[in-house]
């Protein structure tokens, strides 16, 4: 009887592990703070070809002030797609100064290609309809770049 229990046991413990390390949590990114108009977003950074890569791929939610912001080594025309992504995302592509070029929606689960209008150096992700929901558009400042390269104006 004791050894059932115990093949029992192991058994429940390994599924529970193996199911454990099935779950794709992610990378890691470190935070920083970013101010658009009134609101401060708290916005996990992507500022290497691997955390780019990765983005937001496999998140399930995302609480109303946050994001992902990508830093570009140079400026150039850069595109956003949703694979693997299962959140609806807008994408403020930003340009050197730290100014929104342009704003794209993009759906889930999608691999077609949302592009910057113009050379950017950042982007930023936000849930579908936040930067339209208080209506920032092209030429709205994003504050906080700057630790990132962006030159103040």
């Amino acid at each position: 009887m004791f050894r059932s229990i115990t093949r029992i046991a192991i058994s429940a413990l390994l599924l529970l592990s193996q199911h454990a390390f099935a779950q794709d949590t992610g990378p890691n990114f470190p935070h920083t703070d970013l101010s658009v108009g009134m609101f401060r977003v708290d916005a996990e950074v992507a500022s290497t070809e691997v955390l780019r890569e990765y983005g937001l791929m496999f998140r399930k939610n995302m609480v109303s002030n946050a994001g992902m912001v990508f830093i570009f080594d140079a400026p150039q025309q850069y595109c956003m797609w949703m694979k693997n992504t299962l959140l609806p995302l807008s994408v403020a592509f930003i340009d050197d100064s730290g100014k929104i070029t342009n704003i794209e929606d993009m759906q889930p689960l999608t691999e077609n290609s949302h592009c910057a209008n113009r050379p950017v150096r950042f982007a930023l992700e936000m849930n579908k309809g936040w930067f339209k929901d208080k209506n920032f558009k092209a030429g709205t400042k994003i504050v906080g770049l700057e630790r990132f390269g962006a030159k103040a104006q």
